[in-house]
């Protein structure tokens, strides 16, 4: 970043950086050009073995989308963004103009304030449910942003999806490149600007699950400890598939993130089933007919966990043109 930019704008670009990633990757790049502020993906960032089509990556940055257009929003910014507006650059995923003022909601500024304080929980939650009226609230965040929020704890579902996650969990361990791919972005010291640092990882169960998470995010030198047995899993899904749905499903994906931070609740993404070709078709046809699954959330009630540091706005952003004052 090469020119100073009003400080609504920085604030934004700061909160699109915390967005999740997969092994905190970061797979995007900004530039700012004059009113509007451009959203591209950062191929050298994707998971070439993980993810190859950059399914996740996109879905990392659509939720750096939603941040960003939150931020501007509070600040007092009219936002709009396009998705993937461009069809002869396929890595440019969305543009943001800045168009005007415009007053913000009570629920947009309970959702802002929940930006920084967003983390992913690869700890034990305990066995108290998520309530009706909070699952209820999720789904209606999935819904504002465009996507779907389904829960499988009690369907006939669930079963058959943390099997399909336990099999990609087991052909991943198996599987040297994995090994490679995820030792080399994981296990970080605690002040590394990307991937994921030791301190953040879960210690090992104390007895399998129905649900693993990774075993490249487990800390064996911690004591093991109890999981839950049958923990709350929701998909997050849209009506659509391709690019440009990636992207629509990491704007719902994050706005369901915070307002979950904003109720007090603790989630973890579970993606291994959509890495790993054996399982990731069985899954799709699991939601035949109710949408394009992206991702599995794993949410409930956890102790709070330090969060993951983020690259410097500057090393993620170019200027091209900067916006008025």
């Amino acid at each position: 970043m090469s020119a100073a930019l009003p400080s609504a704008v920085e604030q934004a670009l700061a909160a699109a950086v915390r967005a999740p990633s997969p092994h905190n990757t970061q797979p995007w790049r900004f530039v700012v050009d004059g009113p509007q502020i451009e959203v591209w993906l950062d191929r050298n960032r994707v998971l070439t073995v993980a993810d190859p089509a950059a399914r996740e990556a996109r879905l990392s940055c659509g939720a750096a989308v939603y941040n960003l257009v939150l931020m501007l929003r509070v600040n007092g910014f009219s936002a709009a963004a396009r998705v993937l507006p461009d069809p002869a650059e396929c890595d440019l995923l969305a543009v943001i103009r800045i168009d005007g003022d415009c007053g913000s909601s009570a629920s947009d500024r309970r959702l802002a304030e929940a930006i920084f304080r967003r983390h992913t929980n690869r700890r034990p939650f305990s066995a108290r449910p998520v309530s009706g009226p909070a699952r209820s609230r999720l789904q209606s965040a999935a819904l504002a942003a465009g996507g779907l929020l389904v829960f499988l704890d009690g369907s006939d579902r669930y079963a058959k999806v943390t099997t399909l996650v336990r099999r990609a969990e087991a052909v991943q361990a198996a599987d040297a490149a994995f090994r490679t791919e995820s030792a080399h972005w994981t296990g970080r010291a605690p002040e590394s600007p990307d991937g994921v640092p030791t301190v953040a990882f879960g210690p090992p169960p104390e007895m399998p699950t129905v649900l693993p998470l990774r075993s490249s995010h487990e800390n064996s030198a911690l004591p093991s400890r109890p999981f839950e047995q049958d923990p709350s899993l929701a998909v997050v899904l849209t009506r659509d598939h391709g690019p440009a749905a990636d992207v629509r499903a990491g704007l719902a994906l994050q706005r369901v993130l915070l307002a979950a931070t904003a109720d007090g609740l603790a989630t973890s993404c579970v993606s291994q089933a959509f890495e790993t070709p054996g399982t990731r078709g069985p899954l799709l046809e699991l939601f035949r007919g109710v949408g394009q699954p992206h991702t599995l959330v794993r949410i409930g009630h956890g102790l709070p966990v330090r969060t993951t540091s983020r690259r410097p706005v500057a090393e993620v952003t170019t200027v091209r043109d900067a916006p008025l004052r």
